[in-house]
């Protein structure tokens, strides 16, 4: 019997196969991790008929497909991401969204996208909690429990929860530059809305006594991917937060990716993926104190002054995006689609193997391309790191990104041996 957790995938007839290439559910330690989902009908294989509320209600029937076949429910998810072609559409998507969180409400993230697989209207990824483990032959505490929040210092929003706490992480749902006095966006300047964001960011986590360095991953979208120096020096302001951070210059993993549109036609939206060293109840006390966050820098991939490559938290490591940088000219490399995303592999796999851990750790992995018909040739530099087509995966066109790539991929791994507690 091992004393370590394992990469658990598994796969159901009754929700769309990933041909090969990804699985439906990647489990690893106390989370699944799901693919994103796409309104397929899983018999005929084909996008459902009708219009948007159709194809939402097709998303979500395929993830509750796949969280039955795992003996969970749904209200073990404890994040949502909708990928919509239209930001418009949101209202409808909720309509459908209401049937499947009647009482219980995920942390959300809803961005426009540019294109999705398929020509799909929508397109819904998912974060699983996993009460059991993955410890093969020895089941975890099963009765670890979710914590929720909502705090009055941050916007509300009736379809999500602000956080939700399971096991050593919490997951932020996406901020707006809402001002939560008067529920409505700040000024018309992205600094300001960059600063709105991260403020309510750090509301939300004071309330359940998380200082802001516990953030591991932030995710910003923006509407103009020429903000990202705006936006930066927000960021700076804000990254590191401590005193202890800054002796260590600590800056968690991250991905900036520009949208086709955001809720209430924001320019920036940011969320965070943060440690939680105490854990959930009834985690058992040498569980859950004094975990550390172990970040990581290696000279063979791309540095970047404001992301760590690598940010490892209890029993998963948190890649960076990687674009097709070579690490020792710092430019794009050249070619085309595929040899760019061979690159962005690449500088994944470099990263990986500095902490001593291999591609076959890998549980989830994020596409973000230009341009939609590029998937197949990415597919064929994707599937000689993953011949397995073990990692969950989520695939989409987005407006723009950083330099001007073709395309960028983030990942999840997992950590077996976790972070050790301080002595």
């Amino acid at each position: 019997m091992s004393n370590y957790n394992e990469v658990l995938s598994r796969n159901t007839e009754n929700a769309p196969k990933g041909n090969g290439l990804y699985s439906q559910t990647v489990a690893f330690s106390h989370y699944n991790n799901l693919s994103a989902q796409l309104p397929i009908d899983p018999k005929s294989g084909e996008v459902v008929d009708g219009g948007i509320k159709e194809q939402a209600e097709q998303c979500f029937k395929n993830i509750k497909a796949i969280v039955e076949s795992i003996d969970h429910v749904m209200n073990d998810i404890v994040k949502i991401t909708v990928y919509v072609k239209n930001i418009k559409d949101v209202d409808a998507i909720n309509e459908v969204y209401k049937t499947f969180f009647t009482s219980y409400l995920p942390t959300r993230t809803v961005v426009e996208v540019k294109d999705l697989p398929m020509n799909s209207l929508v397109q819904i990824d998912a974060l699983l909690s996993n009460g059991e483990g993955t410890i093969p032959n020895a089941p975890q505490s099963g009765d670890l429990i979710k914590l929720t929040n909502n705090t009055s210092n941050a916007p509300n929003c009736s379809l999500s929860t602000q956080t939700v706490a399971f096991s050593h992480y919490n997951n932020i749902s996406a901020q707006l530059p809402i001002d939560p006095k008067s529920g409505r966006i700040v000024a018309t300047d992205v600094k300001e809305q960059a600063k709105q964001c991260l403020k309510n960011i750090k509301a939300i986590l004071e309330s359940v006594d998380v200082p802001f360095d516990d953030i591991v991953k932030i995710n910003i979208y923006l509407k103009n991917i020429s903000d990202i120096e705006a936006v930066n020096e927000v960021y700076k302001t804000f990254f590191p937060d401590s005193a202890i951070a800054r002796a260590v210059n600590y800056v968690p993993a991250r991905t900036v990716v520009a949208a086709e549109a955001l809720p209430m036609d924001a320019l920036v939206q940011i969320d965070a993926v943060v440690s939680y060293g105490d854990g959930t109840p009834p985690q058992v006390i040498e569980d859950r104190h004094g975990i550390i966050i172990e970040a990581n820098n290696t000279e063979n991939a791309p540095k970047d002054s404001l992301s760590t490559q690598t940010v490892a938290f209890s029993h998963y490591n948190h890649i960076s995006a990687q674009l097709p940088i070579d690490p020792k000219s710092g430019k794009l490399v050249s070619g085309g689609v595929k040899e760019q995303a061979e690159q962005c592999l690449k500088n994944i796999k470099e990263i990986i193997e500095s902490v001593d851990h291999a591609m076959e750790d890998v549980v989830k992995v994020n596409i973000f391309c230009k341009n939609i018909a590029d998937v197949a040739a990415i597919n064929e530099a994707y599937k000689t790191f993953f011949p397995e087509g073990v990692p969950a995966r989520t695939v989409v066109a987005v407006s723009d990104l950083p330099m001007d790539a073709l395309v960028q991929i983030d990942a999840v791994a997992g950590n077996a041996e976790g972070t050790p507690p301080i002595v």
